[in-house]
């Protein structure tokens, strides 16, 4: 039935050039070069067999055949869209999309998400992983958790929690540098570094009186990266409590020296758009990180 159909993309370069009367702007408007539309209007004037353009020196302007067409595609196609919006509308309403960070959502917040779906079970819940600061603006993403400054353009952000780091390493690397090691010792060792913590281990040394003190080793681009080399027993790495805490507890990590706690300048936030701070999502995902920070926090002493 829809075989003689002219593609979709043909029409959206036709309406585009039409609308704009330039194939140019249209080219800018659809992200696609000058070449890409006049082709596309070429093969939809092919398709049809008439022409929908006159092309003139510094202009195109539309034929009578063209401009009865483009009446009829820029109302399918805003048709179409207006009926995208709807269904997709429906899907949003039910579904529930958190953002957060690779490290994050893989070392603490992926093995937590279960409960979040118990508590919202007329939700779809979906975990949008990436290191990009997603923009909230157009209602794809209803919140995310950050780790940063605390400062989002155009989002507020709640701070959730203030974060620490201390070293850490596997049993087996602890039992090779001795169970008695003092802080300045960790100098002769392999030290793993985050390359995007502003907590680093010259500060550590320094908060350990050892503020000559430098550090070489290996750097990874993100803190899930170092912590996995750190259980591989390949050093010690300066984790951040949050990322840690399932590794300490499982024994899989240990703390040589957890009196030694470095505030970082960076804390986890809970980020939405300016506006939502009531919004029934955005209240969900705040009470259930409440509850899942309280049972963390007594869990590491703090």
């Amino acid at each position: 039935m829809f075989t003689r159909l002219p593609p979709l993309q043909t029409l959206r370069a036709f309406e585009a050039a039409g609308r704009l009367s330039s194939m140019t702007l249209a080219a800018q408007e659809l992200n696609l070069t000058h070449g890409a539309v006049s082709r596309h209007v070429k093969t939809l004037e092919a398709h049809l067999g008439v022409p929908l353009f006159e092309r003139l020196t510094r202009q195109i302007v539309l034929t009578e055949a063209g401009a009865a067409f483009l009446a009829v595609v820029a109302r399918s196609l805003a048709e179409l869209t207006r009926e995208a919006e709807r269904l997709r509308s429906l899907n949003v309403a039910t579904r529930l999309t958190l953002s957060t960070s690779v490290s994050l959502a893989s070392k603490w917040l992926a093995p937590r998400l279960h409960r979040l779906m118990v508590r919202l079970p007329d939700y779809d819940v979906h975990l949008d992983v990436t290191d990009i600061n997603v923009d909230l603006s157009d209602g794809r993403i209803d919140a995310a958790v950050r780790y940063g400054a605390g400062q989002y353009p155009n989002a507020v952000a709640e701070r959730i929690l203030d974060e620490t780091v201390t070293p850490v390493c596997s049993p087996a690397y602890r039992n090779r540098i001795g169970t008695s090691a003092s802080p300045e010792e960790l100098a002769s060792c392999t030290l793993l570094h985050e390359d995007r913590m502003l907590a680093n281990w010259e500060q550590w040394f320094a908060l350990a009186g050892l503020a000559k003190l430098r550090s070489r080793g290996p750097a990874y681009s993100h803190g899930s990266l170092a912590i996995e080399a750190a259980l591989r027993g390949e050093g010690v790495a300066l984790g951040r409590s949050m990322l840690v805490a399932e590794d300490l507890a499982a024994g899989r990590l240990v703390a040589p020296f957890p009196e030694l706690t470095l505030k970082a300048e960076r804390g986890y936030d809970l980020v939405y758009r300016p506006g939502n701070q009531d919004h029934p999502k955005v209240r969900a995902v705040r009470d259930w990180l409440a509850d899942e920070i309280r049972l963390f926090l007594s869990s590491v002493g703090r």
